[in-house]
């Protein structure tokens, strides 16, 4: 499989609203793609679709080599998510989280204790084991629920903001943790309000009103946009679409 996301005029509609119009689009396995767009854009609804939440209105997709009208267990089975929030159940410690997860996704029990050992060791989490989740600095959190959504090693991660709201050092090293994962040939979906983290993706997307206005790598979009860097061609997409709205 060398695509791990192929879309087609994917459509969704709701009653006489379209929320996503026609997009087009493929992700190669081990690629970090990155999909923007202010809110409102359709991001939302077109992820939902894509984790197998959501049926499309019409359109072909298809998520690590499944079809999302036919598939879509299939398709949860073999993704991993993380939201901007309520990845992790507060109330739970670290090992209670990794073990609840690893259950969900029919992890043995050796198997959830050796994820346990390499979490614990790989975040440097000694001192906070034995304590509840929401007492954890919000960047330990964040890339502890990272690797709970890679605990059952799917072959796609969607990540939902991941980096909203912790500092620009624990930003640096989630998105080491992202490279280390796409070495390996994991396929990493991100959407990020955090224009210079665009930077780091392989390539990105940007919704505009339902559709994609550009696609392509950063360097490239800068150059076909005469831009300096991506905030000015989200910024630029953004104002057109205003202007056209009124």
């Amino acid at each position: 499989m060398s695509k791990a996301v192929v879309v087609k005029d994917l459509t969704k509609k709701f009653g006489n609203f379209t929320a996503v119009n026609k997009l087009n689009f493929e992700v190669d396995k081990g690629e970090v793609f990155g999909f923007l767009g202010a809110n409102g854009a359709g991001k939302t609804t077109a992820i939902k679709i894509l984790c197998g939440l959501s049926k499309p209105s019409s359109g072909q997709v298809t998520v690590a080599g499944f079809d999302a009208y036919k598939q879509s267990e299939l398709i949860k089975k073999n993704i991993g998510y993380m939201s901007q929030r309520f990845s992790l159940y507060d109330d739970l410690t670290i090992a209670e989280n990794i073990r609840f997860y690893g259950g969900i996704y029919g992890l043995k029990r050796v198997e959830i204790q050796s994820k346990t050992k390499e979490y614990v060791k790989k975040l440097d989490l000694e001192e906070f084991e034995g304590r509840a989740v929401i007492d954890l600095p919000l960047g330990i959190k964040q890339k502890l629920a990272f690797s709970v959504a890679n605990v059952h090693n799917p072959a796609i991660i969607f990540l939902d903001e991941p980096t909203s709201g912790v500092d620009p050092i624990t930003r640096r090293q989630f998105w080491d943790m992202i490279y280390s994962e796409a070495a390996k040939g994991k396929t990493i979906f991100v959407t990020t309000h955090y224009m210079d983290e665009a930077e780091y993706c392989d390539r990105i997307t940007i919704m505009v009103d339902g559709k994609i206005e550009a696609l392509d790598s950063p360097s490239r979009l800068k150059k076909d946009f005469n831009a300096h860097n991506i905030s000015d061609i989200f910024l630029k997409l953004s104002r057109k679409q205003n202007s056209t709205q009124n």
